[in-house]
């Protein structure tokens, strides 16, 4: 299992920065995530491990080999495009074939490995049919395959299911990370789809503006954002703006004055201290919001519901307090709540009040 490490990688086109001296290491055996919206330099990143681009400044390493100038099929690296980038003239098995083809084997051996790759991604006995013949799903397990025989150490995939329906993608991405685990890869795959990162990812890199954000595992993240882009890009998310009021005597908890009311949270970014009198902004997820007594918090606010929507599993408010929109998720709810004019109370742990710069 390799270890890609990434030392101060900067890269411009055209005079304009793209990356600012990116410093990033992923463990052998990971299916890192790189995450970010359009722009951010995600894909360009991507595009230097696997060397089709060469970095202005910087260097990134293969476990101890510098591998900052080595050609891309000497990389050991394979690669899956958004477009998976199929010759429709071609069979399946020839697709699949043609790295190793390219790399001279023998053909009893491209035979085999072929088979055997196949049956990986699930489509035994499919090898003749013409890439026309597959669907959208089966498309991209050919690119999968294509990219696996030549048996890499580090699977690249470029937003790999943005093209396939809902149920597709749901399928692909256990597909995906089984084969990453099962194959011993070290995965770097791009996308900005929070939900592919969240159930597929061991640890995530939020970029932004050729900046990496936050890296951490998808849990830590998602609960503990460092600024209010993660908070938001994350996920649904209550911005609620304050002051801050004071430290408590419970260490790094702190009282913030907002129109809703004195909300106590927490900071997470160690940088950040706030202090008295200080412009911040509070996150709170919908679904840390509730109806019911939270023990041990003092935080309680009160709003009027204006909006109910009923989905089985979980039931969304939309609420109004004190001019500040409120979104509250309920899991398996009993009851129903539907608009009205009544105040309801909330409350939240101060767990989940993340303070954050404004």
């Amino acid at each position: 299992m390799v270890t890609i490490t990434i030392q101060s990688l900067t890269k411009r086109f055209g005079g304009s920065p793209v990356l600012h001296g990116i410093d990033l290491k992923i463990e052998g055996g990971e299916l890192f995530f790189l995450l970010g919206p359009s722009g951010c330099g995600k894909t360009t990143l991507l595009r230097h491990v696997a060397g089709f681009y060469q970095p202005d400044a910087g260097r990134i390493f293969f476990d101890d080999v510098e591998v900052s100038r080595v050609p891309p099929h000497r990389r050991d690296t394979g690669m899956m495009f958004q477009s998976y980038a199929l010759w429709p003239h071609m069979t399946v098995e020839q697709n699949v074939a043609f790295g190793l083809e390219e790399r001279k084997r023998p053909k009893k051996e491209i035979k085999e490995r072929v088979d055997d790759v196949l049956g990986l991604v699930q489509l035994e006995g499919m090898g003749d049919r013409r890439i026309q013949q597959l669907s959208g799903g089966q498309q991209q397990r050919v690119a999968l395959a294509r990219a696996l025989v030549i048996q890499p150490k580090v699977l690249l995939l470029d937003e790999p299911l943005s093209n396939l329906d809902a149920k597709l993608r749901l399928e692909m991405r256990s597909e995906i990370r089984r084969i990453v685990k099962e194959c011993g890869l070290t995965g770097i795959y791009v996308t900005h789809d929070r939900e592919e990162a969240l159930s597929m990812g061991d640890r995530l890199a939020i970029m932004e503006s050729g900046n990496l954000i936050q890296v951490g595992t998808p849990m830590d993240v998602y609960r503990n954002p460092v600024n209010r882009m993660v908070a938001e890009f994350m996920g649904e998310t209550n911005l609620i703006e304050g002051t801050l009021l004071r430290d408590t005597s419970r260490a790094g908890l702190f009282d913030v004055e907002t129109p809703a009311g004195i909300l106590r949270g927490r900071t997470f970014d160690p940088s950040f201290i706030p202090i008295r009198g200080q412009p911040v902004v509070l996150s709170i997820r919908p679904e840390a919001l509730s109806f019911r007594e939270v023990p041990d918090s003092p935080n309680r606010l009160s709003g009027k519901i204006t909006d109910t929507s009923y989905l089985g599993a979980t039931v969304q408010y939309r609420l109004q307090a004190a001019g500040n929109t409120l979104k509250l998720c309920e899991l398996n709810p009993e009851q129903v709540f539907q608009p009205s004019d009544r105040e309801s109370r909330l409350m939240v742990a101060t767990k989940d009040v993340i303070i954050l710069r404004k």
